[in-house]
């Protein structure tokens, strides 16, 4: 199908270059595009004929009097994907437009192709955004998981192949730079199996493709080398968020809720390190972040008293978490935080004063990590 606007610039910049009027016109003869703006509209009884037997005609001031809208010249017939679906003409002398026609027609034919196949891409983006619409928002009332099924499979995509899902969160990413973000994307996720596509207005999902014997070293080295790529070529503006291994509808939503949750756990807890966030990292975090703000506030502020409110509440907090992310381990916390064995086990000793209980007590230990999350949690997201 030729569009009106296309047919148009064709037809107008066409006559500029080689200075005859071009003419182009539907299946029907009606003109679309012509370097005379006057003619769009009008019938060109030529075209018809030219459609009909698919071969070029000629004609010359005698025979165009005797055509309803034709002028001395030459008309083509303009084919994409193996079918006519219009005609170019030239007004002129037929000797002089001649030796034109098979190239203005040629020129008309790549423009055509080329809209066509950005059309046909743009056509199956948004189908691939539907679909990922589907399965990351999936409702069984609004569409069963069989008609997701489906519609995946129209695309060329199994969703019962395994697969990972992954979120580029983009919250700090202006609006206008997500189709080049996309890209980037595509880039690393080009298999055909996998699922690329924007999620609203700041989120790129990812269903990569798990092709065993991979193991979750190599996805996360994926997403890491994703989360570079993304660095190189935009700046440290968006994080990568992993989600567990599924297939099928929702299995593959459950493991988006968790790749999203993990990028948004990443950024409260401040994370930088290879801008990947691996949900195995955070579901103490993730189920923490589940239960009721008022239990949650009630828990914090009963386990950490006054701590909170202390000045240096930031730097004890730290020591806190590291410690017991390290498995309570002395010597590796204190490396972690970068400071002397002596001043880690000076700042424990100094929490235990103000809480009033041994931090040796390793169940103790776990609730006040615990209530640091909780209370960490509740913060506003790190801003880096």
């Amino acid at each position: 199908m030729i569009t009106a606007r296309l047919a148009q610039e064709i037809a107008a910049e066409t006559s500029g270059i080689i200075g005859y009027n071009v003419v182009i016109t539907d299946r029907d003869g009606i003109v679309l595009g012509s370097g005379d703006p006057s003619r769009v509209g009008s019938f060109h009884e030529a075209s018809l004929e030219v459609v009909r037997t698919e071969r070029p005609a000629a004609h010359t001031a005698e025979q165009a009097r005797l055509l309803a809208g034709v002028r001395p010249g030459v008309t083509l017939p303009v084919f994409l994907d193996g079918e006519v679906v219009g005609t170019v003409g030239l007004t002129g002398a037929p000797a002089q437009v001649r030796r034109f026609g098979m190239v203005v027609r040629h020129q008309t034919e790549l423009l055509l192709r080329e809209a066509s196949l950005i059309t046909s891409r743009l056509v199956r983006d948004k189908a691939v955004t539907d679909l990922l619409q589907d399965i990351t928002r999936h409702d069984p009332s609004i569409v069963t998981p069989e008609e997701v099924a489906a519609a995946a499979r129209e695309l060329g995509f199994d969703l019962q192949l395994t697969r990972v899902a992954l979120v580029v969160d983009l919250e700090r990413v202006p609006a206008e730079r997500m189709p080049a973000v996309l890209r980037t994307v595509h880039e690393v996720f080009h298999d055909a199996q996998d699922v690329v596509g924007a999620v609203g207005r700041s989120h790129i999902a990812v269903l990569h493709r798990f092709r065993p014997p991979a193991r979750t070293d190599d996805l996360l080295a994926t997403a890491r080398r994703a989360a570079e790529a993304l660095t190189e070529a935009h700046g440290p503006h968006q994080r990568v968020g992993m989600g567990g291994t599924a297939a099928g509808v929702v299995g593959l939503r459950d493991s988006y809720a968790d790749a999203l949750a993990a990028a948004r756990l990443a950024a409260r807890d401040g994370e930088q390190t290879a801008r990947v966030a691996h949900i195995a990292d955070y579901r103490l975090h993730q189920l923490m972040a589940s239960i009721g703000v008022g239990a949650r506030v009630r828990f914090a502020e009963a386990v950490l008293g006054g701590l909170p409110g202390r000045p240096d509440w930031d730097v004890l907090r730290e020591t806190l978490l590291t410690w017991a992310e390290h498995g309570f381990h002395l010597v590796r916390a204190a490396q972690a935080l970068h400071v002397h064995r002596n001043t880690l086990v000076y700042r424990l000793q100094k929490i235990e004063g103000i809480l009033g209980r041994p931090l040796r007590d390793h169940r103790h230990a776990i609730t006040v990590y615990l209530a640091c999350l909780v209370q960490a949690a509740a913060q506003p997201p790190n801003a880096n």
